[in-house]
């Protein structure tokens, strides 16, 4: 039975990347309909064919319709609306969509377990980053961070890594907008590149040196130390080294020391983003 489900999801994938590509003609008064189904249709089978049908019209009004279809109980369902949206987003597209489309996608893969449904999430999702960095206009003179993919040395090192290098990116982006983290093409620029432009490149990265856990009774401290550097890019040449610490108070119970835990990473990475990186390299630059 579950090889038969498995093959299912891989036909249906298949062939909604053709149907997709070569569009028809519609009543317009059928989208409505199609994104009810999509959305609440009580049979797999329904939701799967509204899903087809938004893909085969290709009215961008169904794109929320195919974001929320990402979440669907159905793997099959899952795999047509990441390769839809893989074909119906583009550079056109509204950026609050295309980030609403680009979170709903790492949540997929962060929860997929079906190889097929991962492959095509991900090469949609490698779609929308290429659109995005294409879309980043390259101001001469200007400031470019490669911020890498994190360390850590204490559990969970996978999701303290994705929160430390989410927050260094998100207070980059809030705290000094003139900082290029993309570079059109969706790959990270050469030194030719940087040149040609006169942009001037960093390279941040950093590593969770230390998170303990001191309970007492029915109350914890968790602290953190976090290390971080700065250097050039793409030579990689260090010239700042920044160490912060904080201290989280909360209850014993299991679930409030871990999301403790993530509080202390965050709030440290968060300031010294704010209050050391930036400075430091528009010192550096100049700027």
């Amino acid at each position: 039975m579950a090889a038969t489900r498995v093959a299912r999801g891989l036909a249906v994938v298949a062939i909604l990347a053709l149907v997709v590509a070569r569009p028809t003609a519609a009543r317009a008064d059928n989208i409505d309909v199609l994104i009810k189904d999509a959305k609440s249709g009580s049979d797999y089978k329904v939701r799967l064919a509204a899903v087809l049908g938004l893909a085969k019209v290709g009215d961008k009004r169904g794109i929320p319709a195919l974001i929320g279809a990402l979440g669907d109980s159905d793997k099959t369902v899952r795999g047509a609306a990441a390769v839809a949206l893989g074909k119906l987003i583009t550079a056109a597209t509204p950026a609050t969509t295309r980030g609403q489309a680009k979170t709903a996608l790492e949540k997929l893969l962060a929860k997929e377990s079906t190889d097929s449904v991962k492959k095509v999430a991900q090469k949609t999702l490698d779609q929308l980053a290429a659109l995005e960095a294409a879309s980043s206009a390259v101001t001469t003179g200007g400031i470019y961070v490669f911020v890498d993919k994190m360390a850590s040395k204490a559990e969970p090192v996978e999701e303290l890594r994705k929160l430390m290098r989410d927050t260094a990116t998100s207070v980059l982006s809030k705290k000094a907008k003139d900082f290029m983290q993309t570079w059109p093409g969706g790959k990270a620029p050469t030194k030719k590149d940087l040149t040609a432009k006169s942009v001037s490149g960093f390279y941040l990265d950093g590593t969770v040196n230390e998170l303990t856990v001191k309970q007492k009774g029915a109350s914890a401290t968790i602290s953190c130390k976090i290390n971080m550097l700065i250097a050039t890019y793409p030579e990689k040449s260090i010239f700042g080294m920044l160490t912060g610490t904080a201290s989280v108070a909360g209850s014993s119970d299991a679930s409030d020391i871990a999301l403790a835990k993530q509080d202390c990473v965050a709030a440290v990475v968060e300031d010294l983003v704010q209050s050391k990186v930036i400075p430091t390299i528009r010192q550096k630059a100049g700027s």
